[in-house]
């Protein structure tokens, strides 16, 4: 459909206004709020995000872009609850414990909103009581976590260990990045993925919830 077409080239331009005129003119022409999401808003999100990953575009071109999809969620998050429309997953993504870094995890969260997952956003220092607390509290399926920092590492480990003590090993799956981590890294503390940045995170997360 051209209109849901032009929203999504609207965002991958950074037109705030645009998108958000557009997604309204979307809903007053009865399009569903579903249809408007996946066909404009993530379609649009999913380019910018192929596009970062090649190094065609950067953070602030990211930034512009997803403030123009936060300005078309703002008409259809209301009708997408009211339809009954499901986030593609539920994440909690928090920088870990001792580490203060939260560019990195920022940028992780407004693309996982752009992919259609429900963000929960944790913050900095997180311990791994506030991630199982939050983990529990809203349901979710996923956890994601963040360090910039060699030394705030062990952190990661010690929250999968957590999650285990918790119950939730097996319930939850576990991704992990930042600037010093590594596959390597992934694979001995018994993470279920590492991305190695914001784009490839989105990709890791929707192979380990089970959505192409």
């Amino acid at each position: 459909m051209a209109l849901l077409q032009d929203i999504a080239e609207s965002l991958i331009k950074g037109q705030a206004p645009k998108v958000k005129e557009l997604v309204q003119k979307a809903v007053d022409e009865k399009i569903k709020p579903g249809d408007i999401l996946s066909q404009g808003l993530i379609a649009g999100m999913n380019t910018i995000g192929e596009r970062f990953k090649k190094n065609e575009i950067y953070v602030p071109e990211v930034l512009i872009a997803t403030r123009a999809m936060h300005a078309g969620m703002s008409v259809l998050k209301p009708l997408l609850a009211a339809s009954g429309v499901q986030p593609v997953g539920k994440i909690v993504i928090g920088t870990v414990k001792g580490d203060l870094h939260d560019i990195g995890k920022n940028l992780v969260c407004m693309m996982m909103e752009g992919a259609g997952f429900e963000v929960i956003d944790a913050g900095i220092d997180c311990s791994a009581d506030k991630f199982i607390g939050l983990l529990k509290e809203k349901d979710a399926s996923l956890l994601g976590m963040s360090a910039l920092l060699t030394t705030t590492m062990p952190s990661m480990k010690s929250t999968i260990e957590a999650l285990g003590n918790a119950g939730l090993k097996g319930k939850v799956k576990t991704m992990i990045g930042g600037a010093p981590v590594t596959q390597h890294y992934a694979d001995e503390i018994g993470a279920d993925g590492y991305a190695p940045d914001a784009a490839s995170a989105v990709d890791v997360a929707k192979k380990l919830v089970g959505v192409n």
